[in-house]
C-alpha cells in the first residue's frame, strides 16, 4: 500500500476516534475532536497530492478516497446538528448532494465514464471542513463571532455544495442518457 492510501486509511481509522471524544462532550474532548478532525482534513488533500506527484494513483485511492471524505464529513455534520450547532436541513442538503453525485459517478462508471473531481467540487470541501471547523470551535468558545463566522462560512458551503452539484449532473448528463 503506497503513502497516499495509507493516509486515506488514517484518515477513515480517524473518524471513529473524532466521534469517540465528540461523545464525550467536555471542552477538552471537543477541543481534541477538532484537532482531530483537522488533521484528518489535511490528509485529505495531502493524500491526493502525494498519489499525484509520485504518479501512484491506484483504484483503491479513487474508491476509497471520496469515502474518506464522506465518512469524515458526514460524521462531524451529525455531530454538529446532535448539539444544536447547524440545522437538519443543512446536513441533508450536503449529505443528499454527496449521495446523488456518488450516485451519478456509479453510473458513469459503469458506462466506462471517469468523473474526475471538478474545481466547484474541491471548493465545496474547503468550504464545508471550514463550517464544520467554525462549528466544532462554538462547541467550546461559544462568541458571537464564532457563530457568525459558522453561519456566514456554512451558508457558503450549502451554496456551493448545490452549484457544485447541479455541475456535475449538467456537466455528466450523457452519463444518465442510455443508449439501448
Amino acid at each position: 500500500m503506497n503513502l497516499a492510501n495509507k493516509l486515506t486509511m488514517i484518515r477513515i481509522i480517524l473518524v471513529p476516534v473524532f466521534l469517540a471524544f465528540m461523545v464525550v462532550n467536555k471542552p477538552s474532548t471537543i477541543i481534541i475532536a477538532t484537532i482531530i478532525f483537522i488533521l484528518a482534513s489535511i490528509t485529505d488533500k495531502l493524500d491526493g497530492y502525494i498519489a499525484r506527484k509520485r504518479n501512484e494513483i491506484t483504484k483503491f485511492g479513487k474508491f476509497m478516497d471520496p469515502l474518506a471524505d464522506k465518512l469524515l464529513v458526514t460524521s462531524a455534520l451529525i455531530s454538529l446538528v446532535e448539539y444544536g450547532i447547524i440545522p437538519a436541513w443543512v446536513s441533508m442538503i450536503i449529505i443528499g448532494r454527496e449521495f446523488a453525485v456518488t450516485g451519478l459517478r456509479t453510473i458513469a462508471a459503469s458506462e466506462g465514464i471517469i468523473i474526475a473531481a471538478s474545481w466547484w467540487g474541491k471548493i465545496k470541501t474547503v468550504t464545508q471542513m471550514s463550517a464544520i471547523i467554525c462549528g466544532l470551535i462554538t462547541l467550546v468558545y461559544n462568541y458571537i463571532f464564532i457563530k457568525y463566522a459558522t453561519y456566514v462560512i456554512l451558508t457558503a458551503a450549502v451554496i456551493i455544495t448545490i452549484i457544485s452539484g447541479v455541475d456535475y449532473f449538467v456537466k455528466n448528463k450523457k452519463a444518465l442518457v442510455t443508449q439501448n
